[in-house]
């Protein structure tokens, strides 16, 4: 007799209702289910979901498939894997699999689901687990002591949540098989406890990152003992005293220590081994590659040597000295009276009337004072630091001008050697500043050239008749021209600059998808409190690297950063950061995580990206989001530079570029005027 599939949805409804009122009332640990399913429903789940139900947990139920159970993967005891790849298979819709006693969970991975509750101690009871990654979450609690009593764990990421309270000793019971433990970004605080075995060497854990937290006392001399550790991340923490020398000996691929209170005097890690900013924020600490150290810290010469060696070189050095001194000085008062005397010999209007000065850059020559102050202005955008309008000159001509907000700017004099450097910047994928204008009441002009251009975030995120269709060859030659002018700007001037707010508002787009970076080194004219409100700026729009907390700590890996994701932006069509809408803040890396590890990887792209490609590898697509998320890394000593980001989109340029360029565009036309 045929059965409708209605009756057979009711029926293992039916089944499942009674054997879930069974095993709970009567026998929750019957020896006819998985020991590891009971445990994930009765302990895990209601405790990492919190208060508020999960869309992603609610599919951990009897109801549901073991292969369908987000974020899990299981092994049988014989060690075999389930397979859950392939969705045609019987295991994918195998209902009874939770029941079979042989299945043992092997991973669990939910990072950026969500999750609001605690961990639970029962954790340290999954018998095979091996990786726990749970980063980018609220889970809150302490870290519980059995979590080291797990028989297998050797993977574990924490970070970014709210955990508190001190890490458990417990955790080097995994030492023999662990590789990684990342706990960056939460409220850990204390001192990280010592091994309970003496000389424990943790002879396979490659990655230890207790950054960003609160950790205090001095960095454990056993970590020196950590033979395999290739990256090793305490920043942002108030870790103090010396860095153990033995440290050096690591052979670490990526250090970080930086905003710390460490003291003394840098081991030798070898030379260009790590850059400044893995021990910058340690106002006390010196040695190559900070400050040269004062005599008498720490490894430098003893009290009777540094006594001889002033006796013997006084004379000299007090000469040397005195000429060195008197020659700074009167450089110095040179350069500055050169430089207030341009300032204040800036072009005058013709009436003398002292309305103000002009400062003229190259393309800028034309511009009057009387041609600035008689243009009539429409606003074009408000941000927290000016106003930008575009300007109608007398003979019919077009700038931009970007008003700065009163109060948010440095004295004239204060910030006219910056304004002089940025006047100097010219780039095909930078726009150029022409003139710069300070009344006499202070008020201070930026001038442009207006440029009838979309920003990239408008070309993304908004729906205009007429709006181009963004191919991912197109894609790829803004990005492109991003990773070319920020490049330029790290590298390629006398004085390297830092952009300081790269974000897709601040990305001009033409008709033939030439992209121009506009606002670049804006931040070192305005006074701290001002800049900062750029990085809260930035945050919210999720820009921010993780490391930076004021603007004057800003540097090219922060830009790296910022580019990370927007080239994220760009590949997944999404808005980073606070929308205001239902989806609260969007983590777009967080987003490329889950896609990984769900092996959905190529659902995560937006669908005018994919339009067209044959192969996304070969196109360059994957490349270009492994690239975008190498930016992201939390650890700004990870990131790439800009060349290498550079280089890497060259080498992997989309095959079929035939909708790159507008009918009426020749490819040697291109170019931005100078």
């Amino acid at each position: 007799m045929a059965v409708s599939p209605f009756s057979t949805i009711l029926l293992s409804f039916s089944l499942t209702f009674f054997f879930f009122f069974t095993f709970t009332i009567s026998a929750p640990s019957s020896s006819s289910s998985s020991p590891d399913v009971d445990l994930l429903l009765r302990r895990v789940k209601p405790s990492i979901q919190g208060r508020t139900e999960n869309l992603l947990l609610n599919s951990w139920n009897t109801s549901v498939p073991l292969c369908q159970w987000r974020g899990l993967k299981w092994v049988f005891t014989n060690g075999s894997p389930l397979t859950c790849t392939d969705i045609s298979s019987p295991q994918w819709s195998n209902l009874s699999l939770s029941k079979d006693p042989s299945l043992h969970l092997l991973s669990l991975q939910l990072p950026s689901a969500n999750l609001s509750g605690t961990l639970p101690p029962e954790i340290g009871e999954l018998s095979t687990l091996q990786s726990l990654y749970l980063s980018v979450n609220s889970i809150s609690g302490s870290i519980p002591l059995e979590l080291g009593y797990s028989s297998s764990l050797s993977d574990i990421d924490l970070g970014s949540n709210l955990l508190s309270g001190s890490v458990p000793a417990s955790i080097w019971n995994l030492c023999d098989r662990l590789i990684s433990l990342r706990l960056h970004g939460n409220l850990l605080s204390g001192s990280i406890p010592e091994p309970a075995l003496p000389n424990a060497t943790c002879n396979t854990l490659l990655y230890l990152d207790m950054g960003q937290n609160e950790f205090t006392g001095s960095i454990p001399e056993y970590i020196s003992g950590f033979r395999g550790l290739r990256q090793l991340d305490l920043s942002s923490n108030n870790f103090s005293g010396l860095i153990p020398d033995d440290l050096s000996k690591l052979p670490l691929d990526k250090l970080n220590l930086s905003y710390n209170n460490l003291s003394g005097v840098l081991p030798n890690f070898g030379e260009s081994k790590f850059g400044s900013d893995s021990f910058e924020g340690n106002p006390s600490l010196c040695g190559p590659p900070l400050k040269l150290c004062k005599q008498g810290s720490k490894g430098g010469l003893s009290s009777g040597a540094v006594a001889g060696l002033v006796i013997s070189l006084m004379t000299g050095v007090v000469v040397f000295a005195s000429l060195l001194i008197g020659y700074s000085q009167g450089k110095r008062k040179k350069n500055l009276d050169e430089e207030e005397e341009e300032f204040e010999d800036g072009e005058d209007d013709e009436n003398g009337g002292g309305e103000g000065k002009l400062i003229l850059f190259q393309g800028g020559e034309h511009l009057t004072l009387e041609d600035v102050l008689n243009a009539t202005g429409q606003v074009m955008e408000k941000t927290s630091y000016g106003t930008i309008y575009k300007a109608k000159l007398a003979d019919g001509g077009t700038i931009a001008l970007r008003l700065l907000r009163e109060g948010s700017c440095r004295d004239g004099g204060c910030c006219l050697p910056a304004i002089r450097q940025l006047g100097r910047i010219r780039h095909e994928n930078l726009i150029p500043l022409r003139a710069f204008y300070q009344g006499k009441r202070g008020e201070k002009l930026l001038i442009y050239d207006y440029l009838p251009n979309r920003t990239l975030h408008e070309l993304l995120h908004e729906s205009r008749p007429g709006k181009p269709v963004l191919n991912w060859s197109r894609r790829h030659k803004i990005a492109l021209g991003i990773a070319k002018g920020l490049a330029h700007l790290h590298s390629s001037i006398e004085t390297p600059i830092t952009h300081g707010n790269v974000r897709s508002r601040n990305v001009l787009v033409d008709d033939f998808f030439v992209a121009r970076l506009t606002d670049f080194g804006l931040y070192k004219l305005m006074i701290p409190a001002v800049a900062d409100e750029i990085i809260a700026a930035a945050k919210t729009g999720g820009y921010k690297a993780p490391e930076l907390q004021k603007m004057k700590n800003c540097n090219s890996r922060t830009d790296v950063y910022a580019f990370g994701i927007l080239l994220l932006e760009i590949l997944l069509g999404k808005k980073p950061g606070k929308n205001g809408g239902r989806e609260g803040f969007v983590d777009l890396p967080a987003a490329v995580k889950v896609a990984v590890l769900e092996e959905t990887t190529m659902e995560v792209f937006d669908v005018e990206v994919l339009k067209g490609i044959r192969s996304p590898m070969e196109d360059g697509v994957v490349q270009a989001l492994k690239l975008a998320m190498g930016c992201c890394a939390p650890v700004a000593s990870v990131r790439p530079s800009m060349e290498e980001v550079v280089k890497q989109l060259e080498e992997n340029r989309p095959r079929n570029r035939s909708a790159l360029y507008s009918p009426a565009e020749t490819r040697s036309e291109i170019g931005t005027p100078f």
